[in-house]
């Protein structure tokens, strides 16, 4: 797809939601522990702001964007730990400022990027609306942290459909980050919308079927549920063995959730 028009709208309209959970909350709410081991609200939204600065300058300034990644000798998780003692420390008020400074101008550059031209990433160049997909799937990972923390029960859109239509183009990441060859056998994602309509993805014939709630299985990529917990069903023993370790991003997996973590 092209088309980034949609992506950012709902990229927005999501991170909007992120902001109302925070805004009013006072400088020791800030500190609130979430369920990401070490990581307080500060922290979640440091980690965003830092995510939509780099996609921003991706964006804006690709040669500059390349440089960066170049110079991060510790790779990406070390940057990340970096870029949030630049963020952590600052009061909430400076912090939220930031936030949505850093937000609006990642916005404001992704939108402005053709939509048939690439923009460099971490490892390969992407199109912009499958980065502003991904940046979905980091709005929707880390603002559930913080309305764990709070003690909030989201309510999803069918803005969420980005997130799962990327989650299946990256099915392979929960191999890589274990060193496993990833199955050549295509799996079907048949998943229930928000509004209650079906969403599918890959072959209708195929034997490993990935079924149930577009929600659950987007907490279910983001690892922010662990599955035993979700409405989501596999058949077929990859599609079963998928379960155990999907994941929508590169990199380290984390620990997860535990089963019966969360009340709902």
């Amino acid at each position: 797809m092209t088309d980034t028009t949609g992506v950012i709208a709902d990229l927005t309209a999501e991170a909007a939601e992120v902001d109302a959970l925070v805004a009013g909350l006072t400088e020791a709410e800030w500190d609130t522990p979430t369920p990401a081991p070490g990581w307080t609200v500060r922290h979640q939204i440091a980690h965003l702001a830092f995510i939509f600065r780099i996609a921003g300058l991706s964006a804006a300034q690709p040669e500059a964007f390349v440089a960066m990644t170049k110079s991060l000798s510790g790779g990406f998780e070390a940057a990340v730990n970096a870029a949030l003692e630049d963020y952590v420390h600052d009061p909430a008020e400076v912090l939220l400022t930031r936030w949505r400074a850093e937000r609006d101008a990642g916005l404001k550059a992704l939108a402005a990027v053709p939509g048939n031209q690439l923009v460099p990433w971490l490892v390969n160049p992407l199109p912009p609306y499958v980065l502003a997909c991904a940046g979905m799937m980091e709005v929707f990972a880390h603002g559930q942290d913080v309305a764990d923390a709070l003690g909030v029960r989201r309510e999803r859109t069918d803005r969420i459909r980005h997130i799962a239509g990327f989650s299946v183009r990256v099915r392979d990441f929960g191999y890589e980050a274990r060193n496993l060859t990833p199955p050549a056998e295509e799996f079907r994602f048949e998943l229930t919308a928000p509004s209650g309509g079906l969403w599918a993805f890959g072959p209708e014939d195929a034997a490993q079927r990935v079924t149930g709630s577009a929600e659950d299985f987007c907490l279910l990529v983001t690892r922010r549920r662990h599955r035993y917990d979700l409405d989501v069903h596999a058949t077929g023993t990859l599609a079963d063995q998928w379960l155990d370790i999907a994941q929508a991003y590169r990199g380290p997996a984390g620990q997860g959730r535990r089963p019966g973590q969360f009340h709902s």
